[in-house]
């Protein structure tokens, strides 16, 4: 009898030890995100925004082979997905959007947010 509560005891601090290995958080949410640091004032396409789309999206939608076609390599091509509606859609991951980047987690709230107060702002080529 000792020998099989011994055992239970054991198999109950493994099973319990092994819980916080199955939570999933995000950096913004553990650290309060970037959004007390993000400036979304005087935003430009040149200084703020394509850095971002280079860095979330080029990796397929440079030359559209990947991406299905659609090319975010300049602002005449990024500007007909604005004008549509589907690049902000698909960013912020809303109903009916693709949500992107695909296989990968949602790009941080403030490069939304940057992205977001650009298009606000009339979404200038400068």
């Amino acid at each position: 009898m000792t020998q099989l509560f011994f055992r239970l005891f054991i198999l109950a601090v493994l099973g319990i030890a092994a819980l916080p290995g199955c939570y999933y958080d995000n950096e913004e949410d553990l650290f309060g995100g970037s959004d007390s640091n993000c400036d979304t004032t005087n935003v430009t396409f040149a200084a703020d925004v394509n850095p971002i789309i280079i860095s979330r999206c080029y990796q397929c939608h440079e030359n559209g082979a990947e991406g299905g076609g659609i090319i975010l390599a300049s602002y005449a091509q990024i500007k007909p997905w604005i004008d549509n509606g589907r690049l902000i859609g698909s960013i912020k991951q809303l109903a009916g959007f693709s949500p992107m980047p695909k296989s990968a987690s949602k790009i941080p709230d403030c490069e939304i947010n940057t992205i977001e107060a650009w298009i606000n702002s009339g979404y200038p080529d400068n």
